[in-house]
């Protein structure tokens, strides 16, 4: 029997998509569920939605309670948190290269990384020496790794991935889907692993 599993659909520049790579391997191992982890780009989903900028700094007061609550809530869950010197960082090759660590069973540790490096130690994940400096302390060939992630074919696999979640319905990250249902926002991932083991609540009939 096939163990349950959750489409984990996050983006590095996102900074409730941080808490969530941080915490989720753990929280699906206890739970007994696979992960399937899928980055993508915000950005394009974003403009389709008529927005150029991050709604976090479209909207001020927003943004000021976004940081305010992710200090809280990296305290809670014992993160380390920096606000970043520039935000959105552009996470194009962060998610290509992620793109590239799904397919040969490393995405978990170099997303905790490189999101560490964003959201703790204020690094910028769009520099080619960024990325390659995380891989390389991952021990993996960071130019070798680089280079498939820079190919052709890698490329358009996360334009694909990025179009796909614009079909899916998917509006922010993190996003999980589980048999159809659509989970977003960090605090739904317990939610999103219940459905996944099969804890369905029953709808309360009046």
């Amino acid at each position: 029997m096939s163990r349950p599993c959750i489409e984990f659909w996050f983006e590095f520049a996102s900074t409730y998509s941080y808490l969530t790579v941080m915490r989720i391997g753990e929280a699906a191992r206890k739970a007994g569920v696979d992960v399937e982890w899928k980055p993508f780009l915000l950005g394009p989903v974003f403009l389709a939605l008529g927005w150029n900028d991050s709604p976090f700094n479209i909207y001020p007061p927003k943004g000021r309670y976004m940081w305010r609550d992710l200090e809280r809530l990296a305290a809670k869950y014992g993160q380390p948190f920096r606000k970043p010197s520039g935000f959105p960082r552009n996470s194009l090759l962060a998610a290509r290269v992620a793109l590239v660590g799904a397919d040969e069973g490393w995405v978990e540790r170099f997303s905790r990384a490189a999101m560490k490096a964003n959201f703790a130690d204020d690094r910028d994940i769009s520099q080619h020496e960024v990325i390659a400096d995380i891989l390389a302390r991952e021990g993996l060939d960071a130019e070798a790794v680089i280079g498939r992630a820079q190919s052709d074919a890698n490329k358009l696999a996360l334009r694909c991935q990025t179009e796909r979640a614009a079909e899916l319905g998917l509006f922010g990250a993190p996003s999980f889907r589980v048999d159809g249902e659509l989970f977003w926002g960090n605090d739904r991932l317990e939610d999103a692993l219940a459905w996944a083991r099969g804890e369905h609540p029953a709808p309360v009939m009046r």
